[in-house]
């Protein structure tokens, strides 16, 4: 039984097996390959494509782009064609839901095709599990928020505080992503610190802001299921962030100490 305090912002779990089970295990998956980072152990994209010794003898390698597109499109595809499954978004919360959605991965796979600056492969085994992640997450989001037509709202709503949040997160990423494309001349494959915005506090604010994206996400739609990816999102990006920090370290060594991981003054 839900406790009655969260009633008061979460709708009541579902009597569904299938979401409580994806819940508890969207959840625990995530937030473990976040303390796997901490330990060294990296799904292989961006700056650790390489880190880890293979799992098996010549591992197949996507290039940077074609790897991302690999990540995000999928969701994406799932996002807008939730809009023509018929009964599924009738709702003012489930539009907002599936729009966020389609929002969110529509402008990660604009990025990929035209800002970032790629000068590393993917391990195509990461990226299967990343995709697979966002794509059955995607999912089971529209799923949970269809289930609860006919359960009564939450007694705090937030949807429209949700939207906010979610706008000031997609907006404060694409622009922490633009100044990392602007480190790179084409043709450069080079690493360099990353300066403006906050990166001059937080060597991972794209991070941070992805984080406050999903945020807005769970409180459009405040599912167990949306908010148990979204913490799980959480530590994951915690433990990356970490990971990142230590790694501009070690390279450079005129990296600022004072420029923390993820939230500035903090961690």
């Amino acid at each position: 039984m839900m406790p009655t305090l969260l009633l008061n912002f979460l709708y009541p779990s579902p009597p569904s097996l299938f979401l409580a089970a994806t819940s508890v295990i969207s959840f625990t998956a995530i937030s473990f390959l976040g303390l796997s980072e901490v330990s060294g152990k990296h799904l292989q994209y961006s700056k650790f494509w390489n880190a880890n010794p293979p799992l098996r003898p010549n591992p197949i390698r996507l290039s940077g782009r074609t790897g991302m597109l690999r990540l995000y499109a999928p969701a994406l595809v799932a996002a807008v064609a939730s809009f023509a499954v018929p009964g599924v978004v009738t709702t003012t919360r489930s539009q907002l839901l599936s729009l966020a959605l389609s929002l969110h991965f529509f402008k990660r796979v604009f990025e990929v095709l035209f800002i970032h600056q790629f000068s590393t492969q993917m391990v195509l085994d990461s990226a299967i599990l990343i995709s697979s992640s966002y794509f059955i997450s995607t999912v089971s989001m529209i799923y949970a928020q269809y289930l609860t037509q006919g359960i009564s709202e939450p007694t705090i709503n937030l949807e429209y505080a949700g939207v906010v949040l979610f706008l000031v997160g997609i907006m404060g990423n694409f622009y922490h992503h633009f100044l990392l494309s602007k480190l790179r001349v084409k043709g450069d494959k080079g690493y360099k610190i990353p300066k403006g915005g906050l990166f001059n506090l937080v060597i991972c604010p794209h991070y941070l802001f992805e984080i406050i994206d999903f945020m807005g996400v769970s409180l459009i739609s405040p599912t167990v299921f949306s908010w148990s990816f979204t913490l799980g999102t959480f530590f994951y990006l915690m433990g990356r962030s970490y990971a990142t920090r230590k790694w501009y370290l070690a390279k450079f060594p005129n990296f600022p100490k004072n420029v923390q991981s993820l939230i500035p003054y903090i961690f």
